[in-house]
């Protein structure tokens, strides 16, 4: 019936100046174009090409609704014939769907240049469909919830894991007043209840596109967002999600105007063209320097710091049988150990907050335990992980915590201003902006006229064994870094000084006694520390079901993988293109995948 009434207006509208030229074939105006599509519930399926309007010009206009499933295929032909189509929703004249009751707080103060990324969403009037590109601590959480307090009607948020969902849920009470009981969280844990009128549900993009048996409490949510018509879906990070999962959720998920999040459009399996079919263009990128520069970011300055393989680990690192003990040699090595103290010391002394972060929970143990620092991983329980965050934030006593992968997603530490990176997933750029985005949040004591061009408020170190495996997976992750922009050095002497201090100051690893202690208790231990890893993993999994696909896979070893299987997660592969490679959509036929 709805879909009835919707193309009766339509034929209203073209019958209203039944004379009217038809515009020339330059007209890029989406009001003026020759194709209109008119997306109807897609539940017939039938499209209605009976030509609407005709005038002298061998011209026609013709609007016909289109098949939900059949959305993404017409938008990718149309933009293969050289017509590109424009998703709009004109959400102001929508009387059909509830209104959501939420504004801005007075208090909320956007920024010039989300309000910028928002112009180029709402320039009509209407609301465009695309992704907006801001980095890490620019404040991506703040524009979308401006976006969807704009539309104000019903708004499905998609998140990669359930921290983000908690955290999303939080910043929408932050800014805006909406009322508690129009809010519906929807995970592998909570699933709440949809208010019957316009509402916001915060879920994930595993919850909706998981394809096997659900609970029946989860089928009955499930139902609900089926059965619902969306004004806005608000997707975080969209440049992690496999394009199939993607394609589920849009399968599943009726809405209007689609919006998505992310700090950087890189993907390395080629398949970030597919977001432009099924998501929109890109709207708005922010320029990392001029936010820097404006004080909006930190101002970060990257150090390598090359740390050489003291002789006694060289040589085991070379005779080890597996890889899992030639990447323990290089984590632990004891240059890397003395280094690491040395520079938390300085650090502390300046007043800067420091996180310790380590992929390996046994070598974080360790470092933990030398240091003598607090430590979060898989299996910390969430009471103590929010004491022990808590007291990072709030007070002097703790300025440096040491974290395990747990921390790459969406673990909020603005007050951290110091990175020391001892051991990393294989080269993955996405938890290298991930991290860096741990500091770029700007300081207290941030100048925001320009003038801390040359200043650096935040430090991001990646210590790297020499002659190790991790001088490869180094330069793959600092290219990303350096076409981001950042300023970026290589330090090869710091770890002669850390050993000079170490012998003045008596650190726990200062002579070669304790490198010889050090590396008999790695080689006695590698049981345990399999089975740590092991642990830490399900803990991660278990804490976090739904990013549990998103999670890092980096400790799964299978015969015959290659390097790019291994040097990013699953979904998200990393692959060489040649630039001849690079095809433009409008000239050639993609290939099939």
């Amino acid at each position: 019936g709805d879909a009835a009434v919707e193309m009766d207006e339509n034929l209203q509208i073209l019958n209203v100046n039944p004379d009217a030229d038809e515009p020339d074939d330059e007209s890029d105006d989406e009001e003026e174009g020759q194709y209109e599509y008119l997306f109807g519930d897609g539940k017939d399926g039938e499209a209605s090409d009976k030509p609407k309007k005709k005038s002298g010009n061998t011209n026609t206009t013709v609007a016909f609704q289109v098949n939900g499933e059949g959305v993404e295929t017409v938008k990718k032909q149309a933009i293969l014939m050289d017509y590109p189509l424009m998703e709009e929703y004109d959400f102001r004249n929508d009387k059909r769907n509830a209104d959501l009751p939420m504004d801005l707080k007075p208090n909320t103060r956007i920024r010039r240049y989300q309000e910028r990324s928002l112009a180029k969403m709402f320039g009509n009037g209407r609301a465009r469909s695309g992704i907006i590109v801001l980095p890490c601590g620019a404040g991506k959480t703040l524009t979308g919830v401006t976006a969807a307090q704009t539309i104000k009607k019903s708004c499905i948020c998609l998140c990669t894991n359930a921290v983000s969902v908690l955290q999303w849920k939080y910043q929408f009470k932050l800014w805006t007043n909406i009322p508690e009981e129009r809010i519906a969280v929807f995970t592998s844990d909570r699933k709440g209840v949809l208010h019957p009128d316009g509402c916001l549900l915060i879920t994930t993009y595993t919850m909706i596109s998981y394809g096997g048996r659900r609970s029946h409490e989860a089928a009955d949510v499930m139902q609900a967002i089926r059965d619902r018509e969306w004004g806005l879906m608000l997707m975080d990070e969209v440049h992690v999600v496999p394009a199939k999962m993607f394609r589920r959720v849009i399968g599943n998920v009726k809405s209007h105007c689609k919006l998505g999040l992310t700090a950087t459009l890189v993907r390395e399996d080629d398949l970030i063209g597919d977001l432009t079919y099924l998501i929109g263009p890109k709207l708005y990128e922010a320029n990392w320097m001029d936010l820097t520069s404006q004080g909006y970011l930190a101002n970060v300055q990257c150090v390598e710091v090359w740390c050489p393989m003291t002789p006694m680990f060289m040589k085991e690192y070379f005779s080890a049988k597996n890889a899992r003990l030639k990447q323990l040699m290089y984590v632990m090595n004891p240059a890397k150990l003395r280094t690491v103290e040395f520079l938390v010391n300085f650090h502390e002394e300046r007043g800067d907050k420091i996180i310790v972060f380590s992929d390996l929970v046994y070598s974080l143990k360790l470092y933990a335990e030398m240091l003598k620092k607090p430590l979060i991983y898989g299996e910390t329980p969430e009471r103590e992980r929010q004491a022990i965050l808590g007291t990072f934030r709030a007070s002097s006593a703790v300025k440096t915590i040491c974290l395990s992968k747990v921390g790459d997603t969406s673990i909020d530490l603005p007050e951290a201003n110091v990175i020391i990176q001892v051991s990393s997933h294989f080269g993955s750029r996405r938890q290298e902006a991930q991290r860096l985005g741990r500091i770029l949040r700007p300081k207290s004591f941030t100048a925001t006229d320009g003038s801390n061009r040359n200043t650096f408020n935040a430090f991001f170190y990646t210590l790297v064994s020499t002659d190790t495996q991790e001088m490869f997976y180094s330069a793959k992750r600092q290219q990303y870094l350096i076409d981001q922009g950042y300023t970026f050095k290589v330090v090869t002497n710091l770890a002669e000084r850390a050993a000079m201090e170490a012998k003045i100051h008596n650190y726990k690893y200062a002579n070669d006694e304790d490198d010889r202690e050090l590396l008999r208790k790695l080689l006695t231990n590698a049981e345990e520390m399999s089975t740590e890893q092991k642990n830490e993993d399900n803990a991660i999994r278990k804490n976090n079901p739904d990013g549990a696909r998103m999670a890092d896979e980096s400790v799964k070893r299978t015969g015959g993988s290659t390097l790019s299987a291994l040097s990013g997660a699953s979904g998200m592969r990393y692959k060489e293109t040649s630039a001849s490679s690079k095809r433009h959509p409008m000239f050639k036929k993609r290939q099939r995948r």
